[in-house]
């Protein structure tokens, strides 16, 4: 991966001189942030809003195949990840801490492309990298990113307070990650049987980029807030849409129904799963890492979101005793069941 690139050993460096090499480009923009690197903690500020934290951690051959997950992408797709989950919880973020395991095999250009990825990542989405860690990896690369951020407490969106008669609501469309994972898995295997062969990835650039390089949806929340529409749940679709409206129902002890139809699917996630033999709606159902927004809304918003391009209404909530409901393109009744991505399946 590092042949073509000259090679610089990080322990040229040292941990210190690693981190301050890493980090020396870093721009504080975030007004909550106090104090970034430099101290033993960073320091902020947020006034009278309710603080929001999440972790996430990713590892190599659980999570992502170096084999053919650029590193750039890598460090964005980092970042995106954990930005999601404050997003799905109707907040803003803010700030992200950074850190990174990583075994003797990487040099210090390939960690600088990783920083080079989260950072665009970071002055995209307004949020300032204040702080992390480095460390030996004997197993492979390790990255774990803790992303912070906040919200008025009446506006924050948790999964166990959707009501009787909400409309299921999700963000732009489903399955293309899991579809473009498929696609990147076959080429990687024509790869490693014959090294000869380059990649044909020709016309799939839309569902490549939702695995590679997802992008978590902060637009979707300032659009709720420009309507005036408070969601009564939220959730992030990570790990498949079937999952996600489990767990919003079995937290929220309601039930709902979703109806097939009403699904996003893009045409070039529909094609291409139907290429491989997939069904497009359990791509859709079971597939993850979309990262778009479930939420659910009361029915007097509906006027507010059905001219709204990039949400889809689904279905909507009932009584827990009515259980979780697909009602599919033909009209049968299935029941909802979580078969979403495991990734220590994977």
């Amino acid at each position: 991966m590092f042949d073509n690139i000259e090679k610089t050993d990080i322990n040229e460096l040292g941990e210190f001189g690693l981190i301050q090499h890493l980090t020396q480009a870093i721009v504080l923009t975030e007004k909550s942030t106090v104090n970034g690197i430099g101290d033993d903690a960073a320091v902020l500020d947020f006034s009278n809003k309710k603080t929001l934290i999440s972790t996430d951690l990713l590892l190599e051959n659980v999570h992502f195949d170096l084999r053919y997950v650029p590193l750039k992408h890598l460090g964005y797709k980092a970042v995106q990840v954990n930005l999601s989950d404050i997003y799905a919880m109707n907040g803003i973020a803010s700030q992200i801490t950074f850190s990174i395991g990583l075994s003797s095999k990487f040099p210090l250009e390939a960690i600088e492309e990783i920083y080079e990825g989260a950072l665009i990542a970071c002055k995209k989405y307004n949020v300032d990298l204040v702080g992390g860690d480095t460390s030996s990896s004997t197993q492979g690369l390790v990255i774990s990113v803790t992303s912070i951020g906040y919200a008025d407490e009446d506006k924050i969106a948790y999964r166990s307070t959707a009501k009787e008669g909400d409309l299921l609501c999700v963000s732009g469309d489903l399955g293309g990650a899991y579809v473009g994972l498929q696609l990147l898995e076959r080429e990687k295997q024509i790869f490693l049987e014959n090294p000869n062969i380059q990649p044909d990835l020709e016309g799939k650039d839309y569902i490549v980029e939702r695995q590679l390089k997802p992008e978590a949806r902060k637009d979707i929340v300032e659009l709720l807030e420009e309507l005036h529409v408070k969601p009564n749940a939220m959730i992030d679709v990570s790990d498949g849409l079937a999952s996600e409206i489990l767990h919003i129902c079995k937290d929220s002890n309601v039930g709902c129904k979703l109806y097939e139809d009403k699904i996003p699917i893009d045409p070039m996630t529909y094609e291409t799963a139907r290429e491989f033999g997939l069904d497009p709606t359990v791509c859709a159902l079971s597939g993850g890492e979309d990262y778009e927004l479930l939420f659910t809304v009361p029915q007097s918003d509906h006027d507010k979101l059905k001219g709204q391009l990039d949400i889809s209404i689904i279905g909507y909530i009932t009584e827990a005793s009515a259980g979780c409901q697909m009602i599919s393109k033909s009209g049968n009744v299935h029941e909802i069941k979580a078969q979403g991505w495991n990734s220590l399946k994977k």
